[in-house]
């Protein structure tokens, strides 16, 4: 089996485009459908004929592209089920723990409500890969509009669970804001100084941050920190709860 081929891009001033190929089937998929001419081509590009779109939630920067999409390709669109009501054109409702194929390969579906209700993210454990959209970001996590933290944090508890060197593609090119504001809460954490360093780098060269991996976020990420003692005590909440802190860290960032 050959490994999947991924294709970044930028889409509408700040979403990662994505696009999922198998090189002995044909088969493509699109994380999402945040616009539709870079997906097109992006697709014409490599040569590939887009056959999936894997919508994570219902936000309008998520799936605006979903129905010229369909009209020019006529692909499958899958989404959650909780928010199918809210997305144009979809063809199959998925839900935590469902998998099906694609490629000859097993994706699962994880949900992963706080960034929306019902958010999930498409794990592949066969090439590890995580395709995270809004919930995880490189040293970040989504902005709570549906969920309360303590979601969010149960979401983000299922994502550390998975292998470290997982690959983790993200929704927006949110991570020099993330790296700035994490060197506020975590300190002494000589990891993060140096990521942020990197990702400033990258950054000021025209160069994605994307793709990041569990491992990586484990080191630098405060959201999946919590438990850090010197997180903690420079929050002041040395006895507070895991989700009470990440609430307070997200709080932070809300107001950063």
């Amino acid at each position: 089996m050959k490994p999947l081929e991924i294709e970044t891009f930028l889409c509408r001033s700040d979403n990662f485009g994505v696009l999922l190929h198998d090189p002995v089937s044909g088969e493509t998929a699109s994380i999402d459908a945040p616009e539709e001419q870079p997906i097109i081509e992006a697709a014409k590009r490599r040569g590939w004929t887009l056959t999936h779109i894997f919508t994570t939630h219902h936000h309008h920067d998520h799936v605006d592209a979903n129905l010229a999409l369909k009209e020019k390709f006529g692909c499958t669109i899958l989404g959650p089920h909780g928010e199918a009501v809210a997305i144009p054109g979809l063809d199959k409702t998925v839900m935590d723990g469902d998998e099906f194929e694609f490629a000859g390969r097993t994706i699962k579906v994880i949900e992963t409500p706080g960034h929306t209700a019902g958010h999930v993210c498409y794990y592949i454990p066969s090439d590890g890969l995580l395709f995270a959209a809004d919930t995880l970001f490189a040293m970040g996590c989504g902005r709570l509009f549906e969920r309360p933290a303590a979601d969010m944090w149960h979401s983000f508890q299922k994502l550390m669970a998975l292998p470290d060197e997982t690959k983790v593609y993200f929704g927006h090119e949110y991570t020099v804001s993330n790296a700035r504001f994490a060197v506020t809460v975590d300190l002494e954490n000589p990891a993060l100084k140096t990521r942020a360093a990197e990702v400033s780098a990258l950054r000021d060269a025209g160069k994605f941050t994307i793709p990041t991996t569990i491992g990586l976020e484990k080191q630098t990420n405060p959201y999946m920190r919590v438990g850090d003692a010197a997180i903690r005590q420079h929050l002041g909440m040395i006895d507070a709860s895991d989700e009470d802190v990440f609430a307070e860290i997200r709080t932070r960032k809300d107001n950063f």
